[in-house]
């Protein structure tokens, strides 16, 4: 860090506690571009991550679960990504050509384990990162609209991440009702706006969390699926809490477990206003 001297007067003064703090050199010091910022940490000989030319060519922010690159030789959405963009994943087209076959284990809706195996959550996503990244699974090229207004380009890898989604929305499949499923899927949105704008301590944040947890309780099972060249299939799913009914879904003769009939008075309701339309000489909503 450079000495508080090397500080604008405004940031000296702004924190007049002995609480920590977090200096953010862009938004109070006189720092207006990417150069200046490798200018300033090479001045005080701060380690940063370059390309072979000596230059930074694009920004990363990463973490356990994703890392996104954007900036720089990103900037243009036209021009396709450099592959050394990439750094967590590798081309499907480079994938290997072979299947690769697990299992994932669920309970109350958190991935606890792989083919057989329990593991703690770090664990799990640093395994299912590596069997992501060698099969060519979770890069993403898009264009994110800012919480500020604008929008940005970005190159987003989330290997582990993308294989849990798929695994996790297969377990879902056989557990949740219906309408509770309809229902978390139109607050999903919402929620992952608040926490991308930054309210991860918000109250309306802990209030869906409240209503997703509760979601969760009967989401434990199994999912086994199929990892090849970016594709994550999923083959089966079984749960002690699953939904699905074979003597009520079959094509074959249910023995008695569904009435074809019960449909008649549930189609003749549902279509009543249709038929009034009709009667009344309307096509849909027009004269």
């Amino acid at each position: 860090m450079p000495s508080p001297t090397a500080r604008p007067a405004r940031a000296t003064t702004r924190f007049a506690s002995n609480c920590p703090i977090t200096i953010a050199p862009w938004r109070e010091w006189e720092l207006t571009s990417r150069t200046a910022l490798i200018a300033f940490a090479e001045q005080h000989q701060i380690p940063i991550a370059k390309d072979k030319r000596g230059e930074s060519p694009f920004s990363v922010d990463a973490n356990l679960l994703h890392s996104s690159s954007e900036g720089k030789i990103l900037e243009e959405p036209w021009d396709a990504p450099d592959e050394m963009v990439w750094q967590r994943t590798i081309s499907p087209m480079d994938a290997k050509d072979e299947v690769t076959e697990i299992t994932i284990e669920f309970e109350r809706g958190d991935a606890v384990g792989i083919n057989g195996e329990r593991l703690s959550p770090a664990t799990l996503l640093t395994k299912l990162n590596a069997l992501g990244r060698e099969n060519g699974i979770g890069r993403l090229d898009l264009v994110e609209n800012r919480f500020v207004g604008m929008k940005s380009r970005g190159c987003y890898e989330t290997p582990g991440g993308t294989i849990l989604y798929v695994a996790h929305r297969a377990m879902e499949s056989i557990t949740l009702d219906r309408e509770a499923c309809h229902l978390k899927d139109s607050l999903m949105p919402r929620y992952a706006e608040i926490i991308y704008n930054g309210f991860w301590f918000a109250p309306e944040r802990r209030m869906l969390q409240a209503l997703i947890d509760e979601s969760q309780a009967s989401v434990t099972g199994t999912v086994r699926l199929k990892l090849y060249k970016g594709n994550t299939i999923v083959t089966g799913r079984q749960s002690p809490h699953s939904l699905y009914s074979m003597k009520h879904v079959t094509f074959e003769d249910d023995q008695g477990a569904y009435d074809q009939f019960d449909a008649q008075g549930f189609i003749k309701l549902n279509a009543l206003r249709l038929r009034l339309g009709a009667m009344a000489g309307r096509r849909g909503g027009a004269l």
